[in-house]
């Protein structure tokens, strides 16, 4: 796939792309005769997977950790870490966020008695 068809499947920019493969994100891109880059399989699976993490909230700089770990072939104890750890502040986001939704349901429930009370006084 060209760098215009992974941006469009996976809804990033070419220079997001570009970025990730600078920074070594996702491996080197095979180049065809012309100097294009040419995305296979394994690629796309690094792509999505990178896109996820950044989804998750987790840093560029914590990504490129996981990718160096994972290429060097060890510490999968840190890197479940790193996963675990993702996703622990993800739940607390979520409760966050939740608590935020009860709090503006409770206001837009009580809404009309407040602007009754306000319109009588």
């Amino acid at each position: 796939m060209t760098i215009k068809e992974i941006s469009q499947e996976f809804g990033l920019t070419k220079d997001t792309l570009r970025y990730w493969e600078k920074e070594k994100l996702i491996p080197p891109v095979k180049r065809d005769e012309n100097g294009y880059r040419v995305y296979d399989q394994y690629e796309e699976n690094w792509i999505f997977y990178i896109k996820v993490l950044r989804k998750a909230g987790m840093q560029v700089k914590r990504i490129k950790y996981f990718v160096n770990l994972y290429r060097d072939g060890s510490s999968s104890d840190r890197r479940k870490r790193l996963l675990t750890d993702q996703r622990d502040q993800l739940k607390k986001r979520m409760l966050d966020i939740q608590k935020t939704i009860n709090y503006l349901n409770y206001k837009i429930d009580h809404f009309d008695d407040h602007l009754l009370t306000f319109e009588k006084g």
